[in-house]
């Protein structure tokens, strides 16, 4: 593939891993972000542009020829969700994957793939059934959320243009996301299950999250949507009980349901309910991972 990658939404944990690694391998990458003048530092190498997150001005030009275009924007979900944000949550995604199929239309020659973000949370509470890529979409606002964020690139399919969809779970790092807050309570002898405690916990490592987007950009049969899950899920108590180990500490403070609805409000249905979601179209697609049991993972992070 051509050495250009453009990355849409890649100031943030997810971006920053995977430009750091393509920019590692010589590639050409192109960060593009709404306000560039407060993002943070991006590995050596890695250019930064400016766009609106809604048309292809001032950086269309850059898809044409490229190897690939990694659509990741999209506004933070941790954040009370007051019915005003949870319309900037849509609307971020919805537009940013028009403005990259506005990019891909004027292309001259067309980007290689389109990799286009998603999550879990796109089907809904599952309880213990095993969700694959074939599980219809919730029905609550996670659910038709993601689901207009897949469609919203779409188009560039009828264009001849590959896609790929990755429904991110949990991406386990100590450099952002949602690990340093879990361990945060932890540090003070207050961690342990949220809940019920039996909710799956969708989680992956973020080296793995990561190789698994550039197998995917390389993969010429890589289409269509992926759980981008470790193979061996755990439920949040026993998520809890190894990330107790690996920082040597206890693990017996549950934190009940009412205390998290209270404080987190409808955001709270992120963390209460979870989805026995497994990679099976990744790992039939021949891809290893480095880090499939929780217990590695952890003590590959936490020292």
């Amino acid at each position: 593939m051509s050495k250009r990658v453009i990355i849409t939404g890649g100031t943030g944990l997810i971006g920053r891993a995977l430009s750091a690694s393509l920019s590692m391998d010589n590639h050409q990458v192109i960060v593009l972000s709404r306000h560039p003048e407060d993002s943070p530092t991006l590995p050596k190498g890695v250019q930064l542009t400016g766009w609106d997150a809604r048309t292809a001005g001032g950086w269309g030009n850059l898809a044409d020829g490229a190897g690939a275009v990694v659509n990741l924007a999209g506004a933070p979900l941790n954040r009370w969700w007051t019915p005003r944000y949870k319309r900037t949550i849509r609307e971020s995604r919805v537009n940013a994957g028009r403005a990259v199929v506005e990019a891909v239309e004027q292309a001259a020659s067309k980007p290689g793939v389109v990799i286009q973000a998603s999550g879990i949370g796109r089907y809904g509470p599952r309880g213990d059934e095993t969700v694959t890529k074939e599980t219809g979409p919730g029905s609550g606002f996670l659910g038709q959320t993601a689901l207009a964020w897949e469609a919203s690139t779409a188009p560039v399919e009828d264009l001849g243009v590959r896609r790929a969809i990755i429904r991110s779970g949990v991406a386990l790092s100590t450099d952002g996301g949602a690990l340093p807050l879990m361990m945060l309570p932890f540090r003070f002898f207050l961690g342990g299950p949220l809940g019920s405690g039996d909710q799956w916990f969708p989680w992956i490592h973020i080296e793995d999250e990561v190789r698994a987007i550039r197998f995917l950009i390389q993969n010429p049969a890589a289409k269509g949507p992926f759980n981008m899950t470790a193979p061996n899920l755990v439920t949040n108590a026993e998520f809890s009980r190894r990330l107790a180990d690996a920082m040597d500490r206890p693990a017996f403070f549950r934190v009940p349901a009412f205390a998290i609805r209270l404080t987190l409000g409808e955001m709270s249905t992120v963390v209460l309910h979870g989805q026995r979601a497994l990679p099976e179209k990744l790992l039939s697609l021949g891809f290893n991972f480095c880090f499939p049991e929780l217990r590695e993972a952890l003590n590959s992070l936490i020292e």
